[in-house]
């Protein structure tokens, strides 16, 4: 991964800028996307996430491991925010059918109502921050730099080929 200081190819004046663009983007985006839903709905941005994922499954149900993957979260943070969310009796947790030892997560009723509820405004939020701030042609460019990007970050994320893809 890294190389000795005297190989390194400094990056030119544009690409730090860039660089940096995309840094402050990484690093302030979640944290507006957090207070809009913290806010408005007392879910954080990362559990709000977590229920979105499990809201696109056909059957509201996924493997612990495949949401940590999804969402970039460790086990362990994802654990404590299950427990949050299994209080609040949006999620219940189990061992799935067929699968050993492995803990799956299911989506309640109550879960799937509060992830419709949050929706629109964190839509309208996400739309206030990044969508109306650029043109439809920076959109169409912006989604192709995000594949990408992922797509030396995590070879195998489905999204790689431009398709939406939660996991």
């Amino acid at each position: 991964m890294g190389r000795p200081d005297d190989a390194v190819q400094w990056l030119s004046s544009d690409e730090r800028a860039a660089w940096l663009a995309v840094t402050a983007l990484t690093m302030k985006l979640p944290s507006a996307l957090d207070a809009q839903l913290q806010a408005d709905e007392g879910l954080s941005f990362f559990e709000y996430m977590v229920l979105a994922v499990l809201s696109e499954q056909d059957d509201r149900t996924l493997q612990m491991s495949v949401i940590a993957t999804a969402t970039s979260a460790s086990l362990s943070r994802l654990s404590h925010t299950m427990t949050r969310l299994e209080r609040q009796g949006f999620v219940r947790r189990g061992r799935m059918p067929g699968a050993g030892r492995r803990t799956s997560a299911t989506l309640t009723d109550a879960g799937y109502r509060k992830v419709v509820e949050a929706a629109p405004g964190h839509v309208a939020r996400v739309r206030e921050l990044v969508i109306d701030a650029i043109s439809p042609a920076q959109l169409k460019t912006l989604r192709k730099i995000g594949a990408q990007v992922m797509a030396r970050i995590d070879p195998d994320h489905p999204g790689n080929s431009g398709e939406i893809a939660w996991v």
